[in-house]
């Protein structure tokens, strides 16, 4: 696990990062990898204990920062994601648009 509490589950063509929280509740941002250079981001999910945290963002920016290091693009097709991608002007890099 990292340093950030998030895992990443990567299962080939899909994968997930998830943060763990108590009472076995769990935070996931899932994507779909298509080909070995692009990731689509489809859902975010953030459950009430989490609210109000910035964890939703946590999520994307770990997977911006693993896709920056794989020189992979993202399709954010998720609205939380769109909407993180459309926030942070950094990201031009790995936005596919």
């Amino acid at each position: 696990m990292s340093t950030d509490g998030i895992r990443h589950e990567d299962n080939g063509s899909k994968g997930r990062y998830v943060l763990p929280g108590p009472g076995g509740a769990e935070a996931e941002m899932t994507y779909t990898r298509t080909g070995e250079r692009l990731m689509i981001i489809d859902h975010t999910g953030v459950p009430d204990v989490f609210r109000g945290q910035g964890v939703g963002a946590r999520l994307v920016t770990r997977a911006v920062e693993d896709a920056r290091a794989a020189g992979i693009k993202i399709i954010p097709l998720c609205p939380f994601a769109a909407a993180q991608f459309k926030r942070h002007t950094e990201w031009a890099d790995v936005w596919k648009k």
